[in-house]
This record gives C-alpha cells, structure tokens and sequence, in this order.
C-alpha cells in the first residue's frame, strides 16, 4: 500500500517550492530532507533543543513539531534567508562570531533565528529578556555569556543603523 501524498506549496525564503508529501511530515523533514535546506539542525526531535528554530510569519517556532502541511500561505524564513540576504541575520551572524558565541556551530542557526524574532519584538532587549527568549535553546559548548553578549551587541548596532 502506498503512502497519501498531498501537494503543499510552501513559501521559504521568500521562494515558492511546490511539493507532494505525506500529510504527516514535519516542516523539518521538508526543509530538509525535500527542499535540501540543511541550515536548520534537527536534534531532539521534540521542541526541548532550538536547534530548528525557524521563522513561521516573523514568529520563532519549533519546525521538528510544525507539520509542513501547517505551514502553507505563511512565510518562513530559515537561516539560509532570502537568496538577496538578510542584513538582521547577518549582522547578528558578524556578532555572534566576534563575540565568540560559536564553537561546535550546530545550536547556531535556532538561535540566530530566535534572536532575529526577538530584536523584531524588543529592539532593545534587557539581558533578563534575552535569556528568556533563548529558554529552550540549548548550547552545550560556550554556555550563554557570549551569547548574550552577541545578542546585546547586535540589538546595539542594529538600533544604532535604524537611528542613522
């Protein structure tokens, strides 16, 4: 017997891909497995780690607990980005490497989009509120100093190219 297959159109960085897929699948299989977009990291399986963390209409979401089906007439956005680039992603990229928040880089791609989620909400986040917008996002290489740091950097430059 042959499994049900649905045609999905997905919006993913801004570039429509039409697929047909068992209804059952999560956004991270798809993204995966069927678009080939190996940015976001699959790992615990069961929204605990972060590291597939994506953009579901400007909002960080879990894609290992996310059916793709879900997921059609919304824009998502993983860390691969528009194929024009993201000054946001990038320039939190350029400050989570300065400030030494990567190592292994596999939690790296769920937090730079959680961060990105936040600095849309709260420009100008305390560090209270950054450590609680990375609760659920687990990193077991530079514990999370430098990562705040990254993140406090970033909203700082962020605010200061909006203000020039």
């Amino acid at each position: 017997m042959t499994k049900p297959l649905v045609p999905v159109t997905l919006m993913v960085n801004g570039e429509r891909y039409d697929v047909s897929i068992p209804p059952w699948r999560t956004l991270l299989e798809v993204l995966r497995e069927t678009l080939n977009l190996t940015g976001t990291k699959r790992s615990c399986g069961e929204g605990q780690c972060g590291t597939c963390t994506v953009l579901i209409d400007g909002k960080a979401v879990n894609s290992c607990l996310y059916l793709a089906i879900e997921a059609q007439g919304k824009a998502i956005q993983t860390i691969e980005g528009p194929a024009a680039g993201d000054p946001v992603v990038e320039r939190i990229q350029h400050a989570f490497a300065n400030k030494g928040a990567i190592q292994c880089g596999f939690c790296t791609p769920g937090m730079i989009i959680a961060t990105k989620s936040l600095l849309q909400d709260n420009p100008k986040p305390s560090e209270d509120e950054i450590r609680e917008a990375l609760v659920g996002h687990l990193c077991r290489c530079t514990g999370y100093v430098q990562i705040v740091e990254a993140i406090q950097d970033a909203a700082g430059a962020l605010a200061a190219k909006e203000g020039a």
